[in-house]
């Protein structure tokens, strides 16, 4: 029988000017991807995991085991004045 494990990644949606979302994961460099909307861009981004982690595995590599980071925001009036 096979365990499974819940693993859970960061991953940042990116609208792009032109349509759609790209999608990376700060955790998995160099795993990024692509969606028409945001369900397609969800999606995706599970598969390009997938994929990653498959490929990891293949080549003896360790499997993060997922982060604890979130994304957050800063907001900053502009222009602003110099201390």
């Amino acid at each position: 029988m096979i365990q499974k494990k819940l693993l859970k990644y960061t991953v940042i949606y990116t609208e792009e000017p032109e349509e759609g979302f790209t999608v990376t994961v700060p955790s998995l460099p160099g795993c990024v991807t692509y969606g028409k909307n945001l369900k397609e861009a969800e999606k995706m981004a599970k598969e390009a995991i997938k994929l990653y982690l498959d490929s990891l595995k293949a080549h003896k590599e360790d499997i993060p085991a997922g982060d604890r980071s979130f994304i957050g925001s800063v907001d900053l009036e502009f222009p602003y004045a110099h201390a």
